[in-house]
C-alpha cells in the first residue's frame, strides 16, 4: 500500500561528528535493508559498520578517491548513489571570485582536512589559483572553535575575497561564517545554498536537492532486487549559481552585469 511498505529510521550526529559510529552500529543492529548517507562522513562510518547492507551515497565528492566505490561505472561493493563534482567545482568558484573581484590577489579558503574530498578539492583550488595569479591562504577548521582563529589569520594576510570548500563543520556554523565575512567586508562564495539563506553573498555549486531525490530512485531498485555493485554512481545533471544583491550591497560591493545574467536566480 502507498505510504505504507516502507519504514524509515532516520538517525542525526546534530554536529557531532564523534557520533557517527555509534548511529552507523545501530542501524546495521536494526537490521535494515538500506542505509542512505548524506556525506562522505556518513558514508565512511556506515562503510566501517556493515560490508553487507546497501549503502546508497545522497552526496558524495570523490566516491572513487575516497575508496567508496571501485570506479563510477563498476562500484563493484555494496555502496553507489551520487557524486558532487565537489572538487573541479571549487576552481570554477575561485573563477567567480575573480570576475566580481577584478583586483584579487589574494584568497582565504577555508576547509577541513579530515573531510574526505578535502584534498582533491584543495588541489583544483590551487590549480585555479596558479593559472588564475592569486596567491592562495588554507585555512583549517575542524571545529567551530577554530573559525575566529582563520579568520583572524585571513585579516592578518589581507586577504581580499573568501572561498568555503564543503564541510560539515562550516555548514552547520554558517550563521557564524557570515557575520565574521560581513564584518570583515569580504567577497564570499560557497558550495551550498544555506549559506545564502544566512546572509551569504554567492553559491555555487551542485544542486543538492536534486541529488536527494534522485537517490530515491537507488532505494527504489534495489528494494526491487538491484544490487549496489551494479548501479553505476551518477554524477549531477543540475548545479546552481545564486547571489544574494542585499549581501553585496552589505559590503559595498557592485556585481558586475555580465556575472549577474548567468545567474540562476538572484536575491534581491
Amino acid at each position: 500500500m502507498k505510504g505504507k511498505n516502507i519504514a524509515i529510521e532516520r538517525r542525526s550526529a546534530d554536529g557531532k561528528l564523534e557520533r557517527l559510529p555509534d548511529l552507523a552500529a545501530e542501524l546495521v543492529r536494526l537490521k535494515v535493508d538500506i542505509i542512505v548517507t548524506g556525506g562522505p562522513l556518513s558514508t565512511r562510518r556506515a562503510k566501517e559498520a556493515t560490508a553487507t547492507i546497501p549503502i546508497v551515497m545522497a552526496q558524495d565528492f570523490d566516491p572513487v578517491g575516497t575508496g567508496f566505490v571501485a570506479s563510477l561505472a563498476r562500484p563493484g561493493g555494496n555502496i553507489t548513489g551520487l557524486s558532487t563534482l565537489s572538487p573541479e567545482i571549487s576552481g570554477k568558484q575561485l573563477e567567480l571570485l575573480k570576475e566580481i573581484v577584478p583586483k584579487l590577489s589574494r584568497v582565504a579558503v577555508l576547509g577541513m582536512s579530515t573531510n574526505p574530498g578535502n584534498a582533491q578539492s584543495l588541489r583544483e583550488t590551487e590549480l585555479a589559483a596558479g593559472a588564475l595569479g592569486v596567491q592562495m591562504q588554507y585555512l583549517d577548521v575542524l571545529g567551530p572553535k577554530d573559525i575566529e582563529t582563520a579568520f583572524r589569520a585571513a585579516s592578518k594576510a589581507r586577504v581580499n575575497a573568501v572561498l568555503v570548500l564543503p564541510s560539515p563543520v562550516l555548514l552547520l556554523q554558517r550563521t557564524q561564517v557570515v557575520e565574521l565575512v560581513v564584518k570583515n567586508r569580504l567577497p564570499a562564495i560557497y558550495s551550498q545554498r544555506e549559506f545564502l539563506e544566512a546572509g551569504g553573498l554567492m553559491t555555487y555549486g551542485t544542486n543538492f536537492a536534486d541529488l536527494w531525490r534522485r537517490a530515491a530512485t537507488y532505494v527504489d531498485k534495489i528494494l526491487k532486487g538491484r544490487t549496489p555493485a551494479d548501479l553505476p554512481v551518477e554524477q549531477p545533471m543540475k548545479f546552481e549559481f545564486i547571489i544574494n544583491l542585499k549581501a553585496a550591497k552589505q559590503i559595498g560591493l557592485t556585481i558586475p552585469p555580465n556575472v549577474l545574467v548567468r545567474a540562476d536566480k538572484v536575491i534581491k
